[in-house]
């Protein structure tokens, strides 16, 4: 059994934590969807302000829900609409410090204030993205950027996908 305290310190140190555990959960693991459910299960429970914590796998011209941590998500989002389909678009991570200024946000949870969304990229390839969502207003910078891109990318590393 995995279980883990919620990380203290600065943004970086607690990144770098939560690296160590991420590789702790893929160790040994190469399925896809285990381990974007094992990260999202650690994401949701150790950042502070945060409400949704998830996966969007890129299908044909969609971004399609995977594994997840909060409140029941959109299911299906095109390329290039709202912070995930623009990630997806632009091949690089979009913060989102007021959701209700990003022209062509989705309100999933109408609780969500603030966003980032980070692509996973394997050999420049998309193949979807990790989401992390706040009830807070700015609640993200490029210390969360430069955490989830590292996270992210372990993740491709770690994982058989598609």
């Amino acid at each position: 059994m995995f279980a883990a305290a919620r990380p203290t310190g600065t943004k970086q140190e607690i990144y770098r934590e939560l690296c160590l555990q991420a590789k702790g959960l893929f160790e040994g693991e190469r399925d896809a969807i285990a381990n974007a459910a094992n990260l999202s299960a650690l994401l949701y429970g150790a950042l502070a302000g945060v409400n949704w914590a998830g996966f969007y796998f890129l299908k044909d011209s969609e971004l399609v829900l995977g594994p997840f941590q909060g409140q029941p998500a959109c299911v299906r989002i095109p390329v290039s609409k709202g912070a995930c389909g623009t990630a997806a678009q632009r091949r690089e991570s979009v913060i989102v410090p007021d959701v209700g200024k990003f022209p062509g946000h989705i309100a999933c949870d109408t609780a969500s204030r603030s966003e980032i969304v980070t692509p996973l990229l394997k050999h420049g390839q998309l193949l979807g993205v990790l989401d992390i969502d706040s009830p807070d207003l700015n609640r993200f910078n490029v210390e969360d950027q430069a955490g989830l891109e590292t996270l992210a990318q372990l993740w491709v590393e770690a994982s058989d996908y598609p």
